[in-house]
C-alpha cells in the first residue's frame, strides 16, 4: 500500500472546496430578503437569554438601538444589565418581574407586573427608532396565562417590517413558534445544579 503524499491531499482538499464555495456561492446569491425577524429561544436547556443578550450586545456593536424588558427576572442583579446600562444612547432596560411564580406566590401581583412590563414591550415594538426588542421570559408569562395569547400574538404578527424581536423562555406556545421566523429549542444535556452547584455570578446572571 503506498502512502499518499501531502501535496495530493492538499490538491484534493482544494478542489473540493472549491466545488463547495460554488455550490455556497449559488445558495447565498438566492438570499436577498431583509426583514425584521421574530425569534424565539426556548427549551429546557441553559442559554436562551444568554443567546438572546448576545444578539443585543451584536446590534448595539452596529449602532442599533435596542430594548430590554425581562418579565420575570426584575428582582436578580444580573451582568448583563450592569454592561448594558453603560450604553444609555443606544439601550433601555425595563426589569420589570419580582421573580418566578414559586417565588412570589401572588397570582394577582404576576398579572399586574407582566401587564405592565407588556406595556413597555408594546411601546418599544412601535417605537421606530428601536431595531431590536428582546422580550426576556415572555414564555413564562404566556405559559402562566398572566397575558392574553391572542393579544401578545397580534402584536408580534403585526409588528413593524423590519423590527427584529427576540422571545425567550421554556414552553413556548405552538402559535408563537408557528408565526415566529427563527426558532431555536435548547437542549439540556448536562446540568451542574444536578449535582448541587449553584447558580454562579458570570454563568447564570
Amino acid at each position: 500500500m503506498t502512502e499518499e503524499k501531502p501535496g495530493h491531499d492538499n490538491a484534493r482538499h482544494h478542489e473540493k472546496m472549491v466545488k463547495k464555495k460554488a455550490v455556497r456561492d449559488k445558495i447565498m446569491a438566492g438570499k436577498t430578503i431583509e426583514k425584521g425577524l421574530l425569534i424565539v429561544h426556548t427549551g429546557k436547556g441553559k442559554g436562551k437569554s444568554t443567546a438572546a443578550f448576545g444578539m443585543i450586545f451584536r446590534a448595539i456593536g452596529h449602532g442599533m438601538r435596542c430594548g430590554v424588558v425581562q418579565f420575570v427576572k426584575g428582582a436578580w442583579a444580573t451582568g448583563e444589565r450592569t454592561v448594558l446600562e453603560k450604553f444609555p444612547d443606544l439601550v433601555t432596560v425595563k426589569a420589570m418581574g419580582e421573580g418566578f411564580t414559586w417565588e412570589t406566590q401572588d397570582r394577582e401581583r404576576d398579572i399586574a407586573h407582566a401587564r405592565a412590563a407588556w406595556e413597555e414591550a408594546r411601546r418599544m415594538i412601535a417605537d421606530p427608532a428601536c431595531r431590536m426588542v428582546l422580550l426576556d421570559e415572555l414564555n413564562i408569562v404566556l405559559r402562566y396565562d398572566y397575558l392574553p395569547l391572542g393579544e401578545v400574538l397580534e402584536v408580534l404578527r403585526d409588528k413593524p417590517a423590519d423590527k427584529h424581536v427576540i422571545v425567550t423562555g421554556r414552553n413556548a406556545k405552538d402559535e408563537l413558534i408557528e408565526i415566529a421566523d427563527l426558532v431555536t429549542e435548547m437542549e439540556q444535556v448536562k446540568h451542574p445544579f444536578r449535582d448541587g452547584v449553584k447558580a454562579q455570578a458570570g454563568v447564570e446572571f
